[in-house]
């Protein structure tokens, strides 16, 4: 804080604060400049990785029973994430970014599948993935599937987010 000596107007105050706030301000937007123009040139390099899907049965919240390699496999790109209905960290978190991504997306979100397997399939029944999907406004693209406990840490498994208990698992969306 700058101390004025007594006696200034407010106009004057305020000038005075104007000039010595002024050469601050433009030395953090120079070096702010200066970091966009290191990161523009900075490399960006992507990764690339196969998983083997197991052929396992899933229960979809709608009740169906559907193939896991059949439903990532529809034509459409996938991004899929591994949830519980319980879970109060990271799952809403990661939910909330899927529910924003489909409502930018608007109209073209149908061209996207979105699916999200419960690592908690005792729990997690069709019923309370419907009211977890209602929850996040979830469309007819993005479904939730639930299953056996051996259908869900085999997906979990093939995918490499198994981490051997569900307050463990990997907060990650693969495409």
């Amino acid at each position: 804080m700058t101390r004025v000596p007594c006696g200034l107007s407010g106009r004057q105050v305020r000038d005075t604060v104007m000039r010595l706030r002024t050469p601050a301000v433009s030395a953090a937007l120079l070096c702010g400049g200066a970091l966009v123009t290191l990161a523009a040139a900075a490399t960006v390099s992507r990764s690339t990785v196969s998983y083997q899907t197991p052929d396992v049965s899933l229960v979809r919240q709608d009740g169906r029973s559907v193939s896991l390699p059949r439903e990532l496999d529809d034509g459409r790109p996938v991004l899929l994430n591994f949830i519980f209905t319980t879970c109060s960290s990271i799952c809403p978190l990661t939910s909330r970014t899927l529910e924003e991504f489909q409502r930018k997306l608007g109209p073209e979100a149908a061209k996207v599948h979105l699916m999200s397997i419960s690592i908690d399939p005792e729990q997690d029944t069709p019923a309370r993935l419907t009211e977890y999907a209602h929850r996040f406004h979830a469309g007819p693209e993005w479904q939730y599937y639930t299953g056996t406990v051996s259908a869900s840490l085999a997906a979990q498994k093939a995918f490499d987010v198994y981490r051997g208990e569900k307050m463990s698992h990997t907060p990650v969306t693969l495409m």
